[in-house]
């Protein structure tokens, strides 16, 4: 199968004023296509576009009608939708039972509710056109269960099963669909955590970007940054769950918990328990 030329292609991406979201808007760019950056903060979406030269548009993926306005500004501006890619997610670190009402709603409602808002959003006129791709940005913790962060593990596990599933549903009508499943990203999400997750690889943004292009280019339905932790995510399962848990004791998977930085964190924190508090709100 040769290469999808994205040239001129109309792509959305939601969470796209900083980090992973931005990357992706940069590195679309660069193939040609035709950026549209949603994100809560506006204004710091509308400096970025402006940098790379994408549009930018008001986007709170916990609201169904701010998506479906996104997505018909986006179109006014630029044309029918392609592609979108669902990027926009936060996570909290520390004891499940530490962890504010607040938050953990905050985690399902951008993490996982806003994926559903988005694929129900755009899916119809995609398949109206019978072309287009979605890709949601899950996790390998949608793989592999962290502990110190339970409900955003289970956000993602939620993301990657439902991507598959509509993958499934829609198999013949022309519509790809990706899930990409990083590891531990270089950026102000994993601030604090050199210790703490020391034991999991780290990418780079712009690493998820290219595995986000390639996926709309050649089509895949679970992709994995690094892509070698898809393979050892097969051997995984393989293992006696006894001899896994041993393993994860050996290794300190648990570390989050103890040796998390956060002094080094407080940053991010602040921003997310911000957006914890406009969820109690909605």
């Amino acid at each position: 199968m040769s290469k999808i030329s994205l040239s001129g292609k109309v792509i959305a991406i939601t969470g796209g004023g900083r980090g992973i979201g931005l990357a992706i808007a940069e590195s679309l760019m660069a193939q040609g296509a035709k950026v549209s950056i949603g994100d809560i903060d506006v204004a710091l979406a509308q400096q970025e576009a402006k940098r790379i030269g994408a549009y930018a548009a008001h986007l709170d993926v916990r609201d169904r009608s701010s998506f479906a306005e996104f997505v018909a500004e986006t179109e006014a501006a630029l044309g029918p939708l392609y592609g979108l890619i669902n990027n926009a997610g936060i996570m909290p670190m520390g004891y499940f039972l530490d962890e504010a009402p607040a938050l953990a709603d905050a985690q399902i409602d951008i993490n996982f509710r806003g994926v559903i808002h988005g694929m129900q959003v755009a899916l119809p006129g995609l398949l109206q056109r019978s072309s287009g791709h979605i890709v949601n940005i899950a996790s390998l913790a949608g793989r592999f269960a962290l502990p110190g962060s339970a409900i955003y593990c289970g956000t993602k596990f939620a993301v990657v099963g439902m991507t598959e599933a509509v993958a499934g549903e829609y198999r013949d009508s022309g519509v790809e669909f990706s899930c990409i499943m990083p590891s531990k990203v270089l950026t102000e999400l994993t601030a604090g955590t050199e210790e703490a997750a020391n034991i999991i690889p780290s990418v780079t943004p712009a690493q998820v970007a290219n595995a986000v292009v390639a996926a709309l280019q050649k089509p895949r339905l679970m992709v994995a940054v690094p892509d070698y932790l898809q393979a050892a995510h097969s051997a995984y399962t393989l293992i006696p769950a006894w001899l896994q848990q041993r393993g994860r004791r050996l290794i300190g998977d648990d570390r989050i918990l103890s040796k998390l930085d956060r002094v080094a964190h407080a940053g991010y924190e602040n921003r997310i328990n911000q957006l914890a508090v406009k969820t109690k709100s909605l």
